[in-house]
């Protein structure tokens, strides 16, 4: 006998959702700019928070009332998730457009006919890689800008009321980001309109809304991507928004609709 027919026949070809896995795995690892992209957010949101914190403690003595009794100390902390979602979104969108942009696509599809196992696990081993990074860098940042604040005594520690939501929160709304980027990036096929239609989203959707009238405002503004998701980095509940758990519900609810969307068009699309 030999070795050819002593494999099983299901062990020899058969595509399975967790070879299809593995192999997304294999390509995200091998990718430099899979790197080069983690470590811009990593850095971004413990430098960021880490220089955040530092400034708002020297100038404590100088702040105005008001901000002192809005302060945050754990908000000030993870400030840098505002500009880590950004490279943490590129990342996403390069994930699935790269491979547009270079013809690999053809033969993802191929070696996957039934196409949506493709989609699944670019986007699950995303938001896994995602999460890991950013929690971990959430953690470090939050751990930093303590550090920082603790020369003006205005620290707080991760087991107040709160705060260790809003630190795992950080690393969760990212990870969410990260889909929603994978999800354009299939959906529209293009790099540059996936990180348009992003950073759309995300930046400039919450300014068009400040145009509208009050009333609606506080309406409409609470269910808008990003300000649902960001309620979860929030100690405090703000004004005029969800529950942080409620509108992170939403926010997971948008990024379903984008993968929603973008398995649709991967399987009426020749390509």
């Amino acid at each position: 006998m030999t070795t050819a027919t002593a494999i099983p026949e299901a062990g020899r070809g058969h595509v399975t959702q967790l070879r299809v896995i593995r192999s997304e795995w294999i390509k995200l690892r091998s990718l430099r700019s899979t790197l080069f992209t983690l470590l811009a957010a990593v850095v971004a949101m413990t430098g960021l928070g880490f220089l955040f914190s530092y400034f708002t403690a020297v100038r404590w003595d100088r702040l105005p009332p008001e901000e002192r009794l809005a302060f945050d100390p754990t908000l000030v902390s993870l400030r840098g998730f505002f500009l880590a979602q950004l490279a943490v979104g590129v990342l996403g969108v390069l994930v699935v457009s790269g491979e547009y942009a270079t013809g690999m696509i053809r033969a993802s599809l191929s070696a996957v006919p039934r196409r949506l196992p493709v989609l699944w696990a670019k986007a699950l081993v995303y938001a896994a890689v995602a999460w890991g990074a950013m929690t971990t860098a959430a953690l470090g940042a939050f751990l930093l800008g303590q550090f920082a604040l603790s020369g003006a005594h205005r620290g707080t520690s991760l087991s107040s009321p709160g705060v260790l939501r809003a630190v795992l929160g950080a690393g969760l709304y990212l990870t969410v980001v990260g889909v929603i980027g994978v999800a354009l990036g299939a959906l529209i096929r293009s790099t540059a309109g996936g990180i348009a239609t992003l950073f759309g989203v995300l930046l400039v959707l919450p300014l068009l809304a400040q145009a509208l009238p009050s009333s609606w405002l506080d309406t409409v503004n609470p269910y808008l991507p990003s300000t649902a998701g960001q309620g979860l980095v929030h100690v405090q509940q703000q004004p005029h928004t969800l529950a942080p758990w409620t509108g992170f519900a939403v926010f997971c609810l948008y990024a379903l609709l984008a993968l929603a969307g973008a398995g649709v068009a991967l399987r009426r699309r020749d390509t």
